[in-house]
């Protein structure tokens, strides 16, 4: 009787590889240190601005003072509205436009780029592709547990914003949107993490076992899209935005994934 093996196709491989790398996610000490950092962050935030809240500070060169403006209710370190989110991404520093949940997709970059250098730096990388996997499942494997991860930050971060705003006796009334709005925006904002996770896997291939430069590169890259977070997902966002985001996540995902891909098959893994 002849002998039949199962075809080692695509799904299997990538169920393989999914399966390895979560389990490698699951054991880091690091994954746990940046969820616990981004259920602390708003938490610190909320209670610093709150004792900040209208100090006046004087500029010794010429004599201007300043007041310092904090969060007027809670979900504010979540975003903003449609009216005002424009107006913020026009450059505006303010605390309130600086200090929220968008600082977390920075945080989500140093988090792809140890995980996915380390890769390249022990040579598990060169290891898998030689034995196990191709560079396809690899780079398909590295968007979905990096966005998972990602996701789990965000959330840790909306969390820490509810308990921060119960230490401080802030507001939690919704002004310009509702519960629905709301859900919608922590759902878009859930949903923009892949397109920054897709970035950030090009480029931590292209620096490798080189973690400073892929922080780098991904830095720098995400600071142009950094902008577009407060407008695609306000805090009287709507199906309409959700939609928009997944469809956002999808594109950048499969186009940048290409491009790792390519990355990969062109460029030496060392």
């Amino acid at each position: 009787m002849e002998k039949t093996f199962e075809a080692n196709g695509f799904t299997k491989r990538l169920k393989s590889i999914l399966k390895v790398d979560a389990r490698r996610l699951s054991i880091s000490p690091f994954f746990y240190i940046m969820v616990g950092i981004s259920l602390i962050v708003p938490i610190l935030i909320l209670v610093m601005t709150k004792m900040m809240d209208g100090k006046v500070s004087v500029d010794p060169q010429t004599g201007k003072e300043t007041v310092m403006k904090g969060f007027e209710y809670v979900w504010q370190i979540l975003g903003s509205v449609s009216s005002t989110a424009t107006e913020q991404s026009e450059m505006n520093m303010d605390i309130v436009s600086m200090c929220n949940i968008h600082m977390m997709y920075f945080a989500i970059a140093v988090l792809v780029c140890v995980f996915v250098c380390e890769d390249f730096r022990s040579g598990y990388a060169k290891n898998l592709f030689t034995v196990r996997a191709k560079k396809t499942d690899y780079v398909v494997s590295k968007t979905i547990i990096g966005s998972i991860a990602g996701m789990c930050m965000i959330l840790a971060f909306v969390l820490g914003s509810i308990i921060g705003g119960g230490i401080t006796n802030l507001s939690f009334q919704m002004v310009g949107f509702n519960l629905f709005n709301l859900i919608c925006s922590i759902i878009s904002k859930v949903l923009l993490v892949p397109i920054f996770v897709s970035i950030f896997l090009t480029m931590s291939v292209i620096g490798k076992q080189k973690t400073w430069l892929a922080m780098c590169l991904s830095l720098g890259v995400g600071m142009f899209l950094f902008m577009i977070i407060s407008i695609a997902s306000p805090l009287d966002a709507n199906i309409m935005h959700i939609c928009l985001c997944l469809a956002g996540s999808a594109g950048f995902a499969a186009g940048m994934g290409a491009v790792s891909n390519l990355i990969l098959q062109k460029t030496s893994l060392v």
